[in-house]
């Protein structure tokens, strides 16, 4: 008979064996107080802590203005959207939300989806459905969900090396010159905080005849005069085709969504089935969305405080000798460069010091770049930047990791 729990268990061992294994940090974030937080140990008990990892980049997750328009539409609407918006129809909110969006990207629409994960399968796998013989070239270092909705299509696709345009055109150039294309790349890398070169791929889109898909969901809310994304910081929002973000990280909600031409979103809409079979938003949380993108435009200032306090922690670490990475964004990556270590520097920094930043290893990271991956907040101050890097310095001391110099 085949030992069913066995196999679990071994999958699991594994992960543990590789010191990859993730443990969930039990945390209650307190109203107003971001980026602290009240930690529940496994015996019970309760630590307090500061959140240095959180992608709640600018605190809207805890802003007023969020929090007042869910409770109106919690009260006014009710919990639940009833279903799928095609058996249920669609919250005012979300009508309003999708409009708001389509303006904020300078598209004539948008169309949400329950996460940014959801939203990147869907259409990507969808729009080779709609366009037959789609050759889709894609980022090496593209999120997980994009890969997932380029495999799910099944189409032709070619892996072109991170952020390497002369790779681009090679691949984009030996492809048949009638052939429907497509270029799907981010904006702001997560892991390692670089930024794709905008305009150079648009211009080899257009050269080439290509389609260009844009995941912003590092980048919107922070970048740009309104928040847009790195879109709106190049000017270039009218020249990409199809912008994905989130509403998970600096909106401080939940959600994600897309934003392009009517109809290409209206045909999204009517084949994607991550689309169409899947309860849609609450009231609570589209009306939530809306106040935050609204307050986000008005308000550059978060912006600005958030990048003074991205560099600000990058010069500390720096200063300290501590090995951070090169970043031409708010990410903040320290490389550790060995799981046990990076997953033990983690553990004390929680325990010992009451600072949680988790762990960065493979296959998030490649093998032998693990690293600790800081996001500051605009709340994020001198005080806690302080006590984090006398804390860094003192348990890369104890664990023995190298402080050399991380190239470019």
């Amino acid at each position: 008979m085949f030992d069913y729990k066995s196999a679990f268990q071994n999958s699991v061992e594994q992960v543990r064996t590789e010191g990859r294994y993730r443990v969930f940090a039990d945390l209650k974030r307190v109203r107003g107080e971001f980026p602290k937080a009240v930690r529940r140990r496994e015996d019970g008990t309760e630590q307090d802590v500061v959140i240095w990892c959180s992608n709640d980049y600018l605190g809207m997750g805890q802003h007023p203005v969020v929090l007042e328009a869910m409770h109106e539409a919690l009260d006014s609407v009710g919990a639940g959207a009833g279903g799928t918006r095609n058996i249920s129809g669609t919250t005012r909110s979300a009508v309003d939300l999708e409009a708001e969006l389509a303006s904020w990207h300078q598209k004539e629409a948008a169309l949400l989806f329950t996460s940014g994960y959801v939203g990147n399968e869907a259409t990507l796998s969808t729009l080779q459905k709609v366009l037959p013989g789609l050759i889709i070239f894609s980022d090496a270092l593209n999120h997980a969900s994009m890969i997932e909705g380029i495999r799910h299509g099944g189409g032709p696709r070619h892996i072109f090396r991170h952020n390497d345009l002369a790779h681009l055109e090679e691949l984009l150039a030996a492809a048949p010159a009638d052939a429907p294309k497509l270029i799907a790349f981010e904006s702001v890398y997560s892991m390692d905080g670089d930024i794709a070169d905008l305009k150079a791929t648009i211009a080899l889109a257009r050269k080439y005849n290509a389609m260009t898909y844009l995941d912003e969901v590092h980048a919107v809310g922070l970048y740009g005069a309104t928040g847009a994304g790195v879109a709106e910081r190049d000017d270039v929002l009218a020249e990409i085709d199809i912008i994905e973000c989130t509403m998970g990280k600096a909106i401080g909600v939940m959600g994600g969504y897309i934003a392009a031409d009517a109809v290409i979103i209206d045909a999204v809409r009517s084949w994607a089935s991550g689309f169409i079979f899947t309860t849609s938003l609450p009231p609570a949380l589209t009306a939530g969305a809306l106040a935050s993108v609204r307050h986000l435009k008005t308000h550059p200032e978060l912006r600005e405080q958030h990048q003074e306090r991205a560099q600000a922690l990058k010069d500390r670490f720096a200063a300290a000798g501590l090995p951070v990475m090169p970043s031409e964004s708010h990410i903040v990556p320290v490389l550790v460069g060995n799981p046990v270590h990076c997953k033990k520097i983690s553990d004390m920094l929680l325990d010992e010091y009451g600072i949680y930043v988790q762990p960065i290893n493979y296959p998030t990271v490649p093998k032998g770049t693990e690293r600790l991956r800081f996001t500051p907040s605009p709340n994020h101050d001198d005080d806690m930047m302080d006590k984090l890097v006398d804390a860094m310095d003192k348990l890369f001391s104890h664990c023995n990791v190298a402080r050399q110099p991380v190239a470019a």
